[in-house]
């Protein structure tokens, strides 16, 4: 009820707190913890075990979550207004 209430807003508000450049990537990056956080509250509070499927999925997440956060990338490219890059 309320504490998972609670949990979603700060969820959907802590992202805006963030230095990062890139804020969709932190969003994402933010979602696929949100899928192994998701399981885990689903095992604590509700006894529901995350079977092998649930289990490889969240390692996906993690994975996705690994590649996209440490990915390198140029330091000269501006994430912030990928939109305005192709103009001309």
């Amino acid at each position: 009820g309320l504490v998972g209430s609670l949990v979603l807003i700060a969820y959907g508000f802590v992202p805006c707190l963030q230095q990062e450049g890139a804020f969709g990537r932190v969003y994402a990056v933010y979602g696929g913890f949100f899928i192994v956080l998701s399981y885990a509250w689903g095992w604590g509070m509700d006894g529901d075990r995350p079977d092998r499927g649930d289990m490889l999925g969240s390692c996906v997440a993690i994975v996705g979550v690994l590649l996209a956060w440490f990915w390198p990338r140029d330091e000269d490219t501006d994430v912030s207004t990928p939109m305005e890059a192709n103009v001309t």
